[in-house]
């Protein structure tokens, strides 16, 4: 096997010759197999290894172990202890996904603190075959069958090639010694239970069941691919970004033969999971949204508009002071006095300066407020007909902020000036804002 593995990381490693490494080390026979393995290669290496406290004593002599062993050996190592059911239950995750999220972060916090280059781990082809098979009974997308990455960022699995029955042969022929946990005996995880009674059946069945399973892999990765790239293709066609938000164009994705399957792709990042109700949106009336942890996907008339949440406070406000320059938060607005007016849009205005009461106010619109828009002769509207005669999505109104002197509305910024607030004959001193 060490001959083997050394072709393997040649061939599909060789970036990792003269780096620096930590190895991801439980004490299990599978990671120090891979520890033995590194070492005969002189590699440079450092040891890594956690202590979650799940299991009593036995997880101190699992450090215990690690740390006798990298001391006969001289290799660096490195332990750290977490107090993993506390996590789990405090982010209400399970233990498994908590120690996940503890050791991968912690081994970053390693990479930048002592210098390391890369984490290895010693998922094997059997670890490979069971994570297959769990998301397979959970149901699951093509991503979830294309099995564990070899590489992801900086960590690396370099034994995904090699079976549990080759780790255990390696281990027995060097004589290797390791730690035995003691939980991997129960079935009460559903991993144990595929390991322990549904692999052994498959591998009766089919004694080249993983070489089998490995060429599967390699066609559903090769198709992961396709997808990806005609998925990158469509969306160049069908969405549009501006600023934070994304948006969709229904008609465009109509026209596609399987579009759930694009939105799928497309959206599986922002961590969505209530799929049947994001494609009933297509056809749904406009102010129907779908939320995630931190997005929603909004529909509006002839788009899906997807966007961050809104954590901002509609009760949020900003005073301007009298000779203020400047605004950078939370937009961007220059004041100067001017001799002339020039061109006005929706980006400048020109007011009154004499007319307006500070401290200005910057605030969100909200139900009730009204105005005077500028060419109306005085007559009052309210904001919310204003956004709905301009077609403002629910998004764009939410973005929008008033500018308001002494509760009176001056801007409804890159939409509308107020009347009252206009340059007459009267006018002794004129004020330009400009949104930038």
């Amino acid at each position: 096997m060490l001959q083997k593995f050394q072709n393997h990381l040649l061939h599909n490693f060789q970036f990792l010759n003269g780096k620096k490494i930590l190895l991801a080390t439980s004490g299990g026979k599978d990671s120090m197999v891979m520890v033995h393995l590194l070492q005969q290669l002189d590699y440079k290496i450092g040891i890594a290894h956690c202590n979650f406290q799940l299991r009593g004593m036995e997880s101190f002599e699992d450090q215990n172990f690690v740390q006798d062993y990298a001391a006969t050996n001289n290799i660096p190592v490195f332990i750290t202890q977490f107090d993993t059911k506390a996590f789990s239950e405090d982010y209400k995750i399970s233990t498994q996904v908590a120690a996940r999220e503890l050791r991968y972060n912690w081994f970053y916090e390693l990479l930048e603190t002592e210098k390391f280059d890369y984490i290895l781990t010693a998922h094997h082809a059997d670890d490979n075959l069971e994570t297959f098979l769990i998301n397979l009974s959970r149901g699951t997308g093509l991503e979830g069958l294309i099995g564990i990455p070899e590489q992801n960022e900086k960590v690396i699995r370099p034994l995904l090639a090699f079976s549990q029955e080759e780790m255990e042969e390696y281990a027995r022929i060097n004589n290797i010694q390791w730690r035995e946990d003691s939980s991997n005996a129960s079935d009460k995880y559903l991993r144990n239970k595929i390991r322990h009674h549904l692999v052994p059946m498959l591998k009766e069945l089919n004694p080249n069941f993983l070489s089998s399973f490995h060429k599967t892999q390699t066609y559903l990765q090769e198709a992961q691919v396709m997808v990806e790239d005609a998925s990158i293709m469509i969306y160049q066609q069908v969405a549009k970004q501006d600023n934070e938000a994304i948006y969709f164009d229904l008609q465009q994705l109509k026209k596609l033969p399987n579009y759930k399957s694009y939105l799928y792709q497309w959206l599986k990042e922002f961590e969505f999971s209530a799929w049947d109700d994001i494609y009933d949106l297509v056809e749904s009336q406009s102010g129907k949204y779908v939320f995630s942890s931190e997005f929603r996907l909004l529909k509006d008339r002839d788009s899906l508009i997807l966007s961050p949440i809104n954590s901002a406070n509609e009760k949020e406000e900003y005073s301007i002071a009298e000779n203020q320059k400047e605004v950078n938060i939370p937009l961007n607005l220059s004041f100067c006095k001017v001799a002339d007016i020039s061109i006005v849009s929706n980006k400048t205005i020109f007011v009154d300066a004499d007319k307006l009461k500070y401290p200005l106010i910057l605030r969100h619109w909200s139900e009730g407020d009204s105005f005077q828009p500028f060419g109306m002769n005085g007559k009052s509207k309210k904001v919310s007909k204003l956004f709905k005669d301009e077609k403002l999505s629910l998004l764009e109104k939410e973005n929008t902020w008033l500018l308001c002197s002494n509760d009176k509305i001056v801007w409804i910024i890159n939409v509308r000036q107020d009347e009252r607030f206009r340059i007459d004959n009267t006018t002794k001193n004129i004020l330009k804002i400009q949104l930038e």
